[in-house]
């Protein structure tokens, strides 16, 4: 089971990249990364070893669509430490448009709330 550290983790910072970004430039970013704290560099100095081995967490996470998908919709929702325009960019598909939340914009929903509305305005 995850600890509570873990669950909090954002994959993108540690990868260094942007909420949007494509799936070469998390593979490059990785690469990167992976080449400057690999523990073999360092004498196998232990702090060096954990972030080696964050770097490949979120790149297991990150380079699999599924993963990726399962993560952005249940990963770190933290508000207090985003700026705004990481958290517009990090949720966006569910801030712009209903299809993130799965509802189509035809919903028994939206038929139901246009209806209440038009009924209170009488």
């Amino acid at each position: 089971m995850e600890s509570r550290d873990e669950s909090k983790k954002d994959y993108y910072k540690v990868l260094e990249v942007d909420y949007d970004a494509t799936e070469e430039k998390i593979r490059l970013n990785y690469r990167r990364l992976a080449l400057k704290w690999h523990p073999d560099k360092h004498n196998g100095d232990s702090t060096v070893t954990a972030k080696f081995q964050e770097i490949n967490e979120a790149y297991k996470v990150l380079s699999d669509p599924v993963k990726r998908l399962d993560y952005d919709l249940t990963g770190n929702y933290e508000i207090d430490k985003y700026t705004l325009r990481e958290y517009l960019t990090r949720f966006k598909g569910m801030i712009l448009t209903c299809n993130g939340l799965g509802i189509s914009h035809a919903s028994i929903w939206t038929q139901q709330l246009m209806e209440a509305n038009e009924y209170l305005d009488q």
